[in-house]
């Protein structure tokens, strides 16, 4: 018997070998037992999810020799030749070399034929997106309105490229990528099956590497068995597929977390002249740092295949980390991840992203300054982060604060004035605003008087408000706050919009 891949040697052969498409199988599972069986079928995912093995293993359960069940015999004569895809009665049609109208008007001559020895005449058609708009139009009164012998199952991995009118005479159901860790353990179960040696860090490699899709995996490990032999490691599949190790990750994450740009950089430019796919360790990057995130939000999540001393230095890292650091950490590797989708310069995106990461963990936000101030002093972290610069004078450090006109900028209204007998103002400038103001006013005054406003000149009477200053915020604003005023001024900081 010739060699078979392990992606056809190890394809579903029943409900129960469907991994990861549960809500699907459940459908169908009780639409047979139910008898609440459709006319039409359509199954919509990503590459190598199983849309195909579905579509098979349904028309097996319709087509058994003792009628539609669930607990069919997969090694049945009549079984097989579904499988095989040689049966009468089950017609596989490729939609990408079968698109054309003829194609069309020769099957609906066909499905006014009884089936030759099975309770149903399927046909399934294969990347049905590809037939072309007038013959989906010549193929939409059979499929509303077929035979009753007769199925459609339709597949595909475009849906938007299908019309609508053909949606809505199907039921659909939405293939979704096959989960990593159900992957890894498929791929451990055909390694023990196939006698060889595979650990446990290499499956989660390719496993990821698929990017949910078992048939890329199945097609992976076939290609690491014909290069290694009985035993595959980790280091061959970062080998073979430039893939990064788990242990180089998480080196780079606590170089990170160290806010050591020179070693993040070298390390960074090694991994490239080792010709490892820049885009592939972006990806893996984001994909830790988001494992880290959901174990902080919830202990019992994943470790993203690392192994568990690995990923208790890495949770050890991220303790003391505020859940809104993760999150621009992660933000910030997502932007680059689209700027380097098209970049020439793929290594320099990266590189840009892995400082301004370490710029986002030193970065000292507004939140951190109120939360500060409301518990009465500055921690030491923060004062490390953030020191004021020491004074060049011999004596104590102060510092300056800018003298504002009260020409241009009048008193807040926070401020109020003192009794004269308990602190000696300082005399106005001479000249200046107030001084006018304070001459014009009279000698004795009570506290209960209200203060004196500046007489607006006529061009101020005149002109109406803009809608600038009708949009202003008012007077006790949070940005007009004394602390966030004295925060700012300490911090030497700017507010964000």
């Amino acid at each position: 018997m010739s060699y078979q891949v392990f992606a056809r040697k190890y394809r579903p052969r029943t409900f129960q070998d469907i991994l990861g498409q549960d809500h699907v199988v459940r459908t169908l599972r009780n639409a047979i037992e139910q008898e609440r069986l459709a006319h039409a079928y359509l199954f919509v995912g990503p590459r190598g999810t199983g849309k195909t093995s579905t579509a098979r293993i349904f028309a097996k359960a319709l087509n058994n020799p003792a009628g539609p069940t669930v607990d069919f015999d997969p090694d049945n004569p009549d079984l097989l030749e579904i499988a095989e895809g040689n049966s009468l009665d089950v017609l596989e049609i490729d939609g990408a070399s079968n698109n054309g109208v003829e194609q069309v008007r020769q099957l609906r001559e066909t499905v006014q034929y009884a089936p030759a020895k099975s309770p149903f005449k399927i046909y399934y058609i294969d990347e049905v997106h590809m037939l072309s708009n007038a013959a989906f139009n010549a193929l939409l009164k059979t499929l509303e309105e077929p035979p009753p012998h007769v199925k459609f199952i339709f597949a595909t991995t475009e849906p938007n490229k299908i019309l609508p009118t053909i949606i809505s005479r199907c039921q659909r159901f939405d293939l979704r990528p096959i989960p990593t860790d159900i992957i890894a353990k498929q791929l451990l179960h055909i390694a023990t099956e196939e006698n060889v040696t595979i650990d446990e860090p290499a499956a989660w490699a390719v496993a990821k590497g698929a990017d949910g899709g078992m048939r890329d995996a199945q097609s992976m490990l076939d290609q690491l068995v014909a290069f290694c032999g009985e035993t595959v490691r980790e280091e061959d599949v970062q080998h073979i597929f430039g893939f990064t190790s788990g242990e180089t990750i998480a080196g780079l994450i606590r170089s990170l977390f160290a806010k050591n740009p020179s070693k993040l950089l070298n390390a960074l430019n090694e991994l490239a002249t080792s010709g490892k796919n820049l885009s592939q360790l972006l990806q893996e990057l984001i994909n830790t740092l988001r494992a880290l995130l959901i174990h902080k939000i919830d202990p019992k999540a994943g470790r993203e295949g690392l192994s568990d001393e690995v990923w208790g230095k890495l949770t050890e890292l991220t303790t003391k980390t505020a859940t809104d650091r993760l999150l621009a950490l992660i933000e910030t590797l997502s932007t680059a991840e689209a700027d380097m989708r098209w970049a020439a310069n793929k290594q320099l995106h990266l590189e840009l992203a892995l400082i301004r990461c370490v710029e986002a963990l030193d970065e000292i936000r507004i939140s951190d300054i109120i939360t500060t101030l409301e518990k009465g002093g500055l921690p030491d972290n923060l004062a490390e982060m953030s020191p004021i610069p020491p004074s060049t004078e011999s004596g104590p450090s102060t510092v300056e604060t800018p003298t504002v006109e009260t020409e241009e900028t009048p008193t807040p209204p926070q401020q109020t004035k003192e009794p004269a007998s308990e602190i000696a103002p300082k005399p106005p400038a001479k000249g200046s605003a107030l001084d006018r103001l304070m001459q014009d006013a009279p000698e004795e005054r009570e506290e209960e008087e209200p203060k004196p406003k500046l007489v607006p000149s006529p061009a101020t009477e005149t002109k109406p408000p803009t809608p600038e200053e009708k949009a202003a915020p008012p007077a006790d604003d949070f940005h007009n706050d004394p602390l966030i005023q004295d925060a700012i001024e300490i911090f030497k900081g700017k507010l964000k919009a």
